[in-house]
């Protein structure tokens, strides 16, 4: 099997490595998309205001071409041009305005929502005549160049079947009212716009895969950016800060209610955490009101400081607790000795006094390691003391 060369690119991008990317400008782009996008919506603009267009042309038009006796007694031509410069205003902004919109929104989907100012400024390589050779006779180049030939060649055969399949109506718009040649025109118009549009988004479905794979690749990782990124991330204050609301939340969530029943904790000192209590009105030995490992212990840990409970580093004994015993369950009857020993520890620091940690005795056949495993040896094992 083959090793892996050091410094090597063979990992996927993370996502903090594609947000540091966009950040700097390199984000997926895909024009054939947002071309797409715009068609389709410059289409659907002309079917849906299309007859309100048409209908208010065709008033503006009828009153240019006719004249009556009010026109020779006073004809001001400025009206008729402020009405269609107020009708083309509004035609334009209708569909300028929503095409604009379109625009932004495909691109900054893309661009994960962000407006990288830096791509306005000069950059010498664009006007490089050596970079821009670079660009044409380079990967970047001959893939722009077989997309180029892939629309000329699709929207071309488009537009040929379009030709083919409305060459009546084209040759038909001399004969018929002046509204019929405009309502057919604007249909045939249309219909082009749609055909041309379904061409663009086949094309934007072989650019998008594209342009994301060679994103992907150009962004690749090697094992050691990997490290330093791993690193960085945990030592930095919103992954601390994350982790400590993970803690909260988890104890917030299914262990508040039982720590406040709780009279002591036993740690590990950290990996586990187990929560007693003894009530001798609801069972004759004490129960586990709660335990956890790993992140639930360390927010037990943190509810059990702010609630001023005694917690108590005893490992095996957490260990075995933890292992033998379930929530709200009453502790494995061989542990009844060593919990008992603690017990009597913790309500003598309640009373105020000063006493020494206990021995704590746990059964070999008790002895857990951090994975649940038993001790295999049990004459190696003992004796032993958690003091």
């Amino acid at each position: 099997m083959s090793e892996e060369t050091p410094g090597e690119k063979t990992y996927e991008p993370t996502e903090k490595r594609l947000a540091d990317a966009a950040k700097k400008g390199d984000v997926l782009r895909s024009k054939e998309t947002g071309t797409a996008a715009v068609m389709i919506l410059g289409g659907a603009w002309l079917t849906f205001a299309g007859p309100w267009l048409l209908g208010d042309l065709g008033g503006l038009m009828r009153e240019a071409f006719l004249f009556d006796v009010r026109d020779l007694n006073d004809y001001n031509v400025t009206i008729l041009m402020m009405e269609g410069l107020i009708l083309s205003v509004i035609a334009i902004l209708t569909l300028a305005v929503p095409v604009i919109i379109v625009t932004l929104l495909t691109q900054l989907s893309f661009g994960r929502g962000r407006w990288v100012v830096g791509n306005l400024a000069t950059k010498g390589s664009r006007i490089n005549p050596l970079s821009g050779l670079k660009r044409m006779f380079g990967p970047t180049g001959l893939i722009e160049m077989a997309k180029g030939l892939l629309k000329v060649v699709l929207l071309g055969a488009i537009a040929l079947a379009w030709w083919w399949s409305s060459i009546d109506t084209v040759v038909g718009l001399g004969r018929g009212s002046l509204e019929l040649q405009l309502a057919a025109a604007w249909k045939a118009v249309v219909s082009l716009i749609f055909a041309l549009s379904g061409g663009l988004i086949v094309i934007a479905m072989i650019d998008l895969p594209v342009m994301w794979l060679r994103q992907q690749k150009r962004l690749k990782m090697s094992h050691q950016e990997m490290r330093d990124e791993n690193k960085e991330a945990e030592g930095s204050p919103e992954m601390r800060s994350a982790r400590r609301q993970r803690q909260r939340d988890i104890a917030t969530g299914s262990v508040m209610g039982a720590m406040r029943e709780a009279q002591f904790v036993i740690t590990n000192p950290s990996h586990f955490a187990v929560a007693l209590t003894y009530d001798q009105t609801k069972a004759s030995a004490p129960i586990v009101l709660a335990k956890g490992r790993g992140d639930k212990a360390m927010a037990m840990k943190e509810l059990a400081r702010e609630m001023d409970l005694p917690m108590l580093e005893f490992p095996q004994l957490a260990r075995s607790v933890y292992f033998t015993t379930r929530e709200r369950q009453v502790i494995c009857e061989d542990l009844y000795g060593a919990i008992a020993s603690v017990l009597a520890y913790v309500l003598s620091l309640k009373r105020g006094e000063t006493p020494q940690p206990p021995q704590i005795d746990v059964p070999v056949a008790l002895r857990f390691d951090a994975d649940g495993r038993l001790a295999v040896n049990p004459a190696a094992a003992a004796p032993f003391s958690e003091r």
